[in-house]
């Protein structure tokens, strides 16, 4: 199971919105064949085992990350191929929460008189797709909200200068969670402030969809996002009725969505449930304070990455991860819960999920 863990990672920044899944056949002690799912609407992970076998698999067991699945999609059932190559055993570590396949998976393979072991190395394997599990559940984005500061707290100088707070070991990091994550957002301020091209710099990574929270379209005509938009997808949410401006950056290429006023800004939940209807299953929230204290007050999002650099910048403090009113008292604070620390040379990656 660990072997198809180290498979189904393999898929990352490739089969969004599926889930990340790893197989391994065994017989007689010996590894015959392994697959995963390598990108969307190719080879399910079990299909794709199949394909590599050179020899018989019948009486063979199978370890699969994830449930079986036992429904038509883009792909035929698993559990069909599975029964047909004479499985004897099953293994597998994540249950489904697809409400096509939930348990149906495994009630089909016993129904054919395989038997099947359920939550091997189950956590290991729950890891692998909490992005997967929140998006079929909710049909909503699963939302990283992602900042840097120093020990003190700030993301930024007084000045605003903020290249860099972390180091190149950190930054890298981030790099692999553009690409493992369908989207990016951030604000229009810090389109306005800072420029960014919001790409994903790894060698054959993959482009996150690119997401402007731009209420009142102040995005400038000549920032990178606008002069690029025909080759990366962009997306600026608005609460504008202005036909003209909109007209100009579809031109440009952008696409344009609209949500309900929600106190003079974006509807942030609004947005998420469109994006989700444009099969857009995770994303990064890379805004400043601003836009993370409305991210936060509308409830999007799930998990916390905070890098902590070994520095202090001092100052006013204007410069922080989460502005906005705050809550009025430690009682009424945004709990976190499963710490995760990681080093990254001289900086330090906490992360959390939010309650």
């Amino acid at each position: 199971m660990k072997r198809a863990i180290e498979l189904a990672k393999l898929g990352v920044g490739k089969v969004n919105p599926n889930p990340l899944v790893g197989a391994v056949i065994v017989k007689d002690d010996r590894v015959i064949a392994e697959g995963y799912h390598e990108q969307y609407g190719g080879l399910h992970a079990e299909r794709n085992a199949f394909s590599h076998l050179k020899e018989s698999a019948k009486g063979a067991d199978i370890y699969v990350t994830l449930e079986p699945c036992c429904h038509y999609g883009k792909q035929p059932p698993c559990t069909e191929a599975i029964i047909e190559n004479g499985i004897s055993n099953v293994y597998i570590g994540s249950l489904d929460v697809n409400k096509l396949v939930a348990g149906k998976g495994v009630s089909r393979l016993r129904d054919a008189g395989i038997n099947v072991v359920e939550g091997v190395l189950k956590e290991e394997c729950d890891k692998l797709n909490p992005v997967f599990f929140h998006y079929i559940m909710t049909n909503t984005p699963y939302v990283v909200m992602k900042y840097a500061m120093t020990l003190d707290g700030k993301t930024a100088c007084d000045t605003g200068r903020s290249r860099w707070v972390t180091g190149e070991a950190a930054r890298e990091y981030v790099q692999k969670t553009r690409n493992a994550l369908k989207g990016i957002m951030v604000g229009v301020q810090t389109v306005i402030n800072d420029n960014p091209s919001l790409t994903c710099r790894i060698e054959g990574g993959r482009n996150p969809v690119r997401i402007i929270c731009d209420s009142n379209l102040r995005i400038p005509d000549d920032s990178g996002i606008i002069k690029t938009a025909n080759n990366i997808e962009t997306i600026i949410a608005t609460i504008s009725d202005d036909e003209s401006r909109i007209k100009f950056l579809e031109n440009k290429g952008v696409k344009i969505i609209r949500t309900s006023s929600c106190e003079g800004r974006v509807d942030l939940k609004e947005l998420m449930q469109k994006l989700g209807e444009l099969k857009i299953d995770g994303l990064l929230l890379e805004g400043g304070g601003t836009l993370n204290h409305s991210a936060l007050q509308a409830g999007i999002v799930n998990h916390i990455q905070a890098y902590i650099a070994p520095k202090i910048f001092g100052g006013s403090g204007s410069y922080t991860p989460v502005k906005g009113k705050g809550v009025d008292s430690p009682d009424n604070a945004f709990i976190c819960s499963n710490m995760d620390i990681k080093t990254l040379d001289k900086d330090i990656l906490l992360e959390y999920d939010v309650k």
